[in-house]
């Protein structure tokens, strides 16, 4: 990459960041020296932008070819890293080929190649098939949380994939965890490794860690008593399994807290609703399965309740950094029943929660979320949806909250108060000149 192609200064600019930190300018120090670099630092740190701009560096703005493949294990990460890369402002094109999303679409995205690639190990695999990649052109690799995406059920099709790359000549694997062995496809020999994790897994001045004491094994009146007393700040409730993920928010929605869940087995516009909504305030609990203690870039998260004890020490660092991050305080809480125990790599001296006397039901969220028919492809963006809801609903810049545009469909918050009123103003109306659908996200 020519430095003046894409300065620095100009990519930190364009995504609010004052400056590198440690571990990032590691990062692109090591990877100018080195063809095979490991980086294993803890989550919410900045890996996204400790991968991209190294990578960045390799890429000729004047070729009209794929050059650099990223691999991830989910959708919401391909969709993160989409985002990061985007806002990094370089003009070049980014395609995110993941499940869940009409493959048709990614192959009319691929015939002008795009600079780079990011996806999950299925669908990358399923178009190399197809032969919808140039491959040849491909020198680049990225396995970010490379021991997710390694893992028993990825691992032969991240090896399809990486023998369909001829051409490969630098190769970067991150994670917040050094959790599996690199398999010998990967062809990782010599590497350099950076390890910002080891002995720093917790700050302690940033995470403190509880428990608490269920007197039953159905642990829903405990964790209702903890949603109460967090008074309506955010919490993600982490569960082993699918089904309990759904039961236990149907459990707490029936005694008064407002809560989306979150699992791989939903349909994506089902897990695109949870999140915006999670995000944008709509809703404060997010309950959910070990799919969202990797990637989710959501701020600020104050409390984490293990509702079920974590199977290993790696799934409980992932979860608990979801908080503590940006120098925010957060707080990790394990529920335990009668039968249950901590785990051998918890201090078994950590504090007990203490519970008010009196539970108070937290005051629904100020925000509700509006599904809008219409996204980037309808050409449409968030200054488009909040003149129209603004000219045409009535709104003033105060009742509307955070905007999430996805391809054919957008999010919005808009104050509780207020959405009915909007939603009957702009019934009959179009955004962009196009009839749209308009209702309360589900």
């Amino acid at each position: 990459m020519q430095q003046d192609s894409f300065p620095i200064d100009t990519i930190l600019a364009n995504l609010d960041i004052e400056a590198l930190n440690e571990m990032q300018q590691a990062s692109i120090a090591a990877n100018q020296a080195h063809d095979n670099v490991l980086l294993l630092s803890a989550t919410g740190s900045g890996k996204t932008l400790a991968f991209l701009l190294p990578m960045l560096e390799r890429i000729d703005a004047d070729s009209r070819q794929t050059q650099a493949l990223i691999v991830v294990p989910s959708r919401e990460l391909a969709t993160q890293i989409e985002s990061v890369f985007r806002q990094m402002g370089t003009g070049l094109k980014i395609v995110s080929c993941y499940g869940g999303h009409k493959r048709e679409i990614e192959e009319k995205s691929l015939v002008e190649q795009p600079a780079v690639i990011v996806g999950t190990p299925g669908r990358l695999g399923d178009h190399i098939r197809r032969e919808s990649i140039n491959l040849e052109s491909i020198a680049t690799l990225v396995l970010d949380e490379f021991d997710k995406t390694l893992e028993l059920g990825f691992l032969e099709e991240v090896g399809f994939i990486l023998d369909s790359l001829p051409n490969l000549n630098k190769r970067i694997l991150t994670s917040a965890t050094e959790a599996v062995e690199i398999p010998e496809f990967v062809h990782f020999d010599g590497y350099e490794k950076l390890d910002f994790v080891t002995g720093n897994n917790v700050d302690e001045k940033l995470l403190e860690v509880q428990k608490i004491l269920s007197p039953l094994k159905d642990k829903t009146e405990t964790l209702y008593q903890l949603l109460c007393m967090a008074n309506n700040r955010s919490a993600i409730v982490f569960c082993n399994h699918r089904d309990d993920v759904e039961q236990v928010s149907r459990k707490i929605k029936d005694k008064g807290i407002m809560n989306v869940f979150y699992h791989g087995g939903m349909e994506q516009q089902e897990r695109d609703s949870a999140l915006c909504k999670f995000k944008n305030g709509s809703a404060n609990v997010l309950v959910t399965t070990d799919l969202a203690a990797r990637g989710l870039d959501i701020p600020y998260i104050r409390y984490i309740i293990h509702y079920h004890l974590p199977p290993t020490e790696d799934i409980f660092t992932h979860r608990n950094g979801r908080t503590a991050r940006m120098d925010a305080s957060g707080t990790a809480i394990l529920i335990l029943s009668p039968a249950e125990y901590l785990p051998p790599y918890i201090d078994p001296e950590i504090t007990d929660v203490p519970l008010p006397a009196q539970t108070i039901l937290p005051e629904k969220p100020k925000w509700v979320t509006l599904f809008i028919s219409a996204g980037k492809k309808d050409k449409v963006n968030k200054v488009d949806i909040v003149g129209f809801l603004s000219k045409k609903g009535g709104l003033k810049q105060e009742d509307i909250g955070l905007i999430d545009v996805k391809d054919f469909s957008s999010f919005v918050a808009v104050r509780r108060t207020k959405a009915g009123y909007a939603m009957e103003q702009v019934k009959d109306e179009k955004l962009k000149n196009k009839k749209v659908k308009i209702y309360t996200a589900r």
